[in-house]
């Protein structure tokens, strides 16, 4: 702070030396009160340069706003009567440094200087004028300016209220706590750019920004609040140098071309940066690209777009809410070389407004440019519009003027002119008058100022049009108070279209589709379909639907999964039917014709007891093939397990029995001339039945620990593709349940079989022996192929059908192998060969040893049971 000090003081020292008694580089107006004012009259100037050209409607409008402000309030009775405003104006030629240096000028009659080592050549004191006070400053222009002022002006308790400068790091009220503004800051003016992006649909934008205060807090603003809102990525942050160098701003449209689906651009930047990158955009050959979303320092300007039209077509713009004060018009028009020498740089600006130059004593007039007569008109020989900022300034004017009205109704009531309290006037206490102000501003708007000397944030929106205009323009589309207010039908883009240009990292997933974010950038995602049988559950998640449901068609929900069972008029159905249909014909025929023919030799010589047994069971394995394809219900659940396996263990049980018969007849006929036990039909009957029983008492037991019923098996035909999922209907028996209920008569069948190879020897006059023996050489050949199909083919989409089909045809197959066998060749001779069906001679027990001893084959049928015909 100490340093600071000194240098200020040395330099107050070189400002009063070099202006002393006046200021060729400001303007002053005499006045009871003085104001300050900064106002960018000229450009930047090249390097070494402070000053560059002349701005007009920045610099000249500006400041003369101020000057009709000042005549406006000294020429009003009501407000500071008997006080007139004075001021003292000066340039900061667009130059935080330069801006400094001549801001001291109002701090000099602050600081004490000591005078008393300093005489006159007479001996006598010296006779320093002293410099006029400076009670607040109207300024300045850029926020790189005002923040460098507003540090040496806050020292000296000097209000300070600008007309144009946004950043947003002013609003910090312990850095800049004198420091006020009429315009709103660009936090306010980057949530209303955010609110349009939010409101256009576009959640990935590009920031540009030109380096300085205004363009790096305002992208900074714009950014922060972004990041709070959510919704809204940034996807290039590009600032553009102070000094770019040749190529730069190709290589800024490069550089945002990298994330090209990011065509909203947010551009803080100043004209000239505007102008550059348009530009550019055009050299790049994408004029049609960018959508630009532009700050108050774009606004309603034409000089940014000046034969750039088709590339700013579309942009959209802000600006703080105002309106053309017709009275500055007026005021501006009117002025003259003659009535406006107040101005020491109006006749710069006359020559650069006409396009001539004025004659002056001592410089040759240049031949290429005509003579200024001085008669020219402002607006009728030149070009006028006024600029955006001027009734800020004149707000701005108007508040210090109200701010120190208030306090002089408050320090010097009923007194006229200044009083004594009021001279010197307090900055501190004039600051609290500023912050309270709060009148109607020159736009017929409120004047006032928050806590932080911000004002509220009022904004116009504008977007560039080149159609539905008789000439491209600038057409309002919206406002900001606080929320916005877009009229979107208002708005179109290229070649009129009225549709919205997308900016969005990543486009809406389709239904069905659940988003996959890309880590660190929460707009951006890959979209992933929900494959399989999953849905979506909500934007990011898919989820499997429930067992006994499928996805729907757009895979956003789930819905049933049709049931189906086996259908009658499946061809899957037809064969095993058509077959079992054809063999209880068959086998209710062999019955029909051994009922008939009961009591002639060949149907007593097959065993009519076991016989009539063997062909029920024959009879029941070709009736489950109905069972297996009927509808599953509790009660087809219940005789699918009773009968699944009881034909079977019927038609084996008899075979059993025979072949066990003939093989202990035959084997005891070996030993002795005693016939064996248990080989008379009662006997027979007796074995096969309790051999029955063991299958009925199987399923019973499994009745009792697991009743019949259905289920609907969503897993078997549940394949890759959801559209083809099934639910089957069937009652509760698994593949392997089958198996088990089936066991017991493979059991059987092997077993006869067995036997049927041992009684191989035996002569055919004697027995059934060969007969049943082919029978179950055929059987076991045809189960043996069963079971391959039926479990090969355990992962087929069709495995429901395939398997009932393959069961059910094995099953008839070998109950026609038994019908076939047995019964068909005595069934022939019975109806086409009579004459053979005649009674034979009986054998004795003690013949048949004989035979059996001597191992004699004999032709026909063999009667075994000793006296009395089977």
């Amino acid at each position: 702070m100490l340093s600071l000090w000194l240098w200020i003081g040395g330099q107050v020292i070189h400002v009063s030396a070099s202006h002393q008694h006046f200021h060729p580089h400001s303007i002053k107006i005499p006045g009871d009160i003085t104001l300050g004012g900064l106002f960018p009259i000229h450009a930047r100037g090249p390097h070494g340069i402070n000053c560059g050209e002349l701005k007009k409607e920045k610099g000249i409008h500006r400041m003369e706003a101020m000057l009709y402000a000042l005549d406006q309030i000294n020429s009003d009775p009501y407000l500071l009567p008997n006080i007139t405003l004075g001021a003292r104006i000066l340039d900061t030629c667009s130059r935080d440094t330069y801006a400094l240096e001549q801001s001291l000028t109002f701090v000099q009659a602050l600081i004490q200087k000591d005078t008393s080592d300093i005489r006159c050549s007479n001996g006598e004191p010296p006779i320093i004028r002293k410099p006029e006070r400076v009670v607040g400053v109207i300024g300045a222009s850029a926020s790189s300016v005002s923040i460098m002022v507003a540090n040496i002006l806050r020292l000296f308790e000097i209000p300070q209220v600008s007309y144009a400068s946004t950043a947003p790091e002013l609003s910090d009220n312990n850095r800049y706590d004198f420091f006020s503004r009429v315009v709103p800051p660009d936090s306010y003016q980057a949530q209303a750019m955010l609110d349009i992006v939010k409101a256009l649909g576009w959640n990935y934008v590009s920031t540009l920004a030109s380096e300085g205060n205004y363009g790096e807090s305002g992208v900074e603003a714009f950014m922060q609040i972004s990041r709070e809102a959510g919704g809204v990525c940034i996807a290039q942050s590009v600032k553009i140098p102070r000094e770019p160098t040749p190529g730069e701003f190709d290589k800024i449209i490069r550089r945002l071309m990298e994330t090209s689906n990011a065509r909203g651009v947010i551009i803080f930047a100043n004209e000239d940066d505007i102008k550059r990158v348009l530009e550019a955009a055009r050299r790049a050959n994408l004029t049609d690209h960018f959508r630009f979303v532009g700050s108050d320092s774009w606004g309603a300007k034409s000089s940014p777009i000046a034969e750039l039209e088709d590339v700013a077509e579309g942009a959209v713009t802000i600006l703080p809410k105002r309106a053309s004060i017709d009275g500055f018009d007026q005021y501006f028009m009117s002025r003259s070389l003659e009535n406006n020498r107040r101005n020491i740089w109006f006749n710069e600006f006359w020559e650069d407004d006409f396009r001539c130059k004025l004659t002056r004593p001592g410089v040759k007039l240049d031949p290429d440019k005509k003579k200024c007569t001085g008669e020219e008109r402002i607006g009728q020989d030149s070009s006028y519009e006024q600029e955006g900022k001027v009734q800020f300034v004149i707000d701005a004017v108007y508040a210090v003027a109200h701010a120190l009205h208030s306090m002089h109704l408050n320090l010097c009531p009923s007194q006229a002119g200044v009083c004594s309290h009021m001279d010197p006037v307090e900055g501190r206490s004039l600051l609290d008058f500023i912050r309270a102000v709060n009148f109607n501003g020159s736009a017929g708007t409120s004047v006032l100022f928050n806590e932080n000397g911000d004002a509220p944030g009022r904004y116009d929106i504008f977007q560039f049009q080149m159609t539905n205009h008789s000439h491209p323009g600038y057409r309002v589309i919206g406002q900001w108070t606080n929320n916005l207010r877009l009229n979107l039908e208002d708005m179109q883009w290229s070649g009129g279209d009225k549709s919205v240009p997308d900016s969005v990292c990543s486009f809406p997933c389709e239904p069905g589709e659940r988003k996959k974010m890309v880590k660190g950038v929460p707009c951006c995602w890959h979209c992933e379909l929900c494959d399989g049988y999953q849905y979506q559950l909500d934007e990011f998640t898919c989820e499997t639907c429930p067992s006994d449901m499928r996805p729907a068609p757009n895979r956003t929900t789930c819905r049933p999964t049709p049931i189906i069972k086996l259908e009658w008029n499946s061809p899957w159905a037809l064969v095993p039917t058509s077959i079992a249909m054809l063999g209880i014909l068959a086998t209710s025929s062999v019955v029909i014709t051994f009922i008939r023919f009961n009591d002639t030799p060949i149907v007593k010589a097959s065993g009519r007891e076991l016989s009539y047994v063997l062909l029920t069971g024959i009879f029941l394995i070709y009736l489950i093939t109905f069972l297996m394809i009927a509808e599953p219900g509790v009660v087809v659940c219940a005789f699918r397990r009773l009968l699944l396996g009881l034909g079977m263990a019927i038609t084996y049980s008899a075979m059993l029995t025979k072949t066990n018969r003939i093989y202990r007849i035959f084997e005891q006929g070996k030993r002795s001339v005693t016939p064996p036990k248990f080989i008379s039909p009662s006997s027979q009957l007796v074995i096969t039945f309790i051999l029955i029983s063991v299958q009925v008492l199987g399923v019973f037991v499994w009745f009792a620990v697991i009743p019949p019923h259905t289920i609907i098996d969503y897993e078997e035909l549940r394949p890759p593709n959801p559209d083809l999922a099934r639910g089957i209907l069937k009652c509760d028996m698994s593949d392997l349940s089958i198996i088990c209920c089936l066991s017991y008569s493979i059991v059987l069948m092997v077993t006869c079989t067995v036997y049927a190879v041992k009684s191989r020897g035996v002569p055919e006059t004697f027995n059934e022996a060969k007969p049943i023996g082919f029978t179950m050489y055929t059987t076991c050949i045809v189960w043996l192929a069963f079971v391959p199909i039926f479990f090969g083919t355990a992962q087929s989409t069709e495995k429901m059908f395939i398997q009932t089909m393959t069961l059910t045809v094995s099953m008839s197959l070998s109950a026609s192998v038994s019908l076939g066998m047995l019964y068909m060749p005595k069934v022939y001779v019975i109806i086409f060969q009579p004459e053979q069906n005649v009674q034979k001679r009986k054998k004795s027990f003690k013949a048949v040893v004989e035979v059996a001893s001597l191992s004699q084959k004999q032709n026909g049928e063999t009667k075994i049971e000793p006296d009395r015909s089977q």
